[in-house]
């Protein structure tokens, strides 16, 4: 489904459409992190966004990458330590808002465009979430459907979801595993060990891997994006950023682009989103 341009959705080449994701819930490295308002934007035109969560002390979450409050809030001490009423009262550094929770994110789903899409990524180990927070996601989210997928490094966490909340789209992310087989034991193992995460008891529909690991493997002959491919999985490449937004492409950061996207990743994350179509747009016309 085409969208109009200049808005930072999606980009197709060769009849492939590769979505692009807005990282921590940016279409500008400007913006402000972790925007409700951004977020409400990308549901309302149907966008694919990432935010991170962290896990508060009553079971809930919070819209947070760093463990504790003083990271990126006015708030201070661990976040698993604050309800969500001391977190309420915070305001992010980045933009001046109250953090968003969890129930926020629920209420929002609701009113979310068909093709909106939104990644949970999960900061915190299934010991840290508990039994506590896990109902907290049974509650909230077991019906969300397709809307969202849900991403962690814990894949202890992510195996649980599978059992627990199987309509639940999950995502793993063995980049640094794979980046170091790729240099010590070459894309043979490579291979193997990505295929057995993909069939391992996370049950991923998601593979997030980084765009120079997957160009990197690609030199060596490994097409990573496709082996997921064979196993029906989809592929996100991350985080790649225009080093100027505003003139678009250099000849060096387009020859990694063009390479990257004929592998035809299912998603690529940016946190420029529309100065990354309007890049690409302007190199493939006429």
């Amino acid at each position: 489904m085409a969208h109009a341009p200049n808005v930072g959705l999606d980009l197709y080449h060769q009849g492939h459409r590769t979505r692009l994701k807005w990282h921590r819930l940016r279409c500008r490295l400007a913006d402000p992190l972790f925007s409700a308002e951004t977020m409400a934007k990308g549901f309302q035109v149907g966008a694919s966004m990432e935010l991170d969560l962290r896990v508060r002390a009553d079971g809930g979450f919070v819209v947070l990458h760093d463990a504790d409050l003083q990271g990126e809030t006015t708030g201070h001490g661990p976040v698993r330590e604050a309800n969500a009423e001391t977190i309420r009262s915070a305001r992010m550094l980045s933009g001046g808002t109250a953090p968003i929770l969890s129930e926020d994110l629920a209420h929002m789903l609701k009113s979310a465009h068909p093709e909106a899409r939104l990644q949970f990524d999960v900061k915190d180990t299934l010991a840290t979430i508990g039994d506590k927070g896990l109902s907290h996601l049974r509650d909230y989210f077991a019906n969300a459907g397709r809307s969202i997928i849900i991403s962690g490094g814990d894949l202890d966490f992510i195996a649980h979801l599978a059992n627990t909340m199987p309509d639940i789209r999950r995502g793993i992310d063995p980049t640094d595993k794979l980046r170091d087989l790729l240099d010590a034991e070459g894309p043979r193992m490579v291979e193997e060990t990505l295929i057995a995460d993909i069939n391992g008891p996370t049950q991923p529909d998601m593979v997030y891997l980084s765009w120079p690991l997957i160009l990197k493997a690609n030199e060596l002959g490994l097409d990573l994006i496709a082996v997921c491919h064979a196993e029906s999985k989809l592929v996100d490449a991350w985080t790649f950023n225009l080093a100027d937004p505003e003139a678009g492409f250099s000849d060096v950061e387009w020859q990694r682009f063009s390479a990257l996207m004929a592998l035809k990743p299912d998603q690529v994350t940016t946190d420029e989103a529309p100065a990354t179509e309007r890049a690409w747009l302007k190199r493939i016309s006429p």
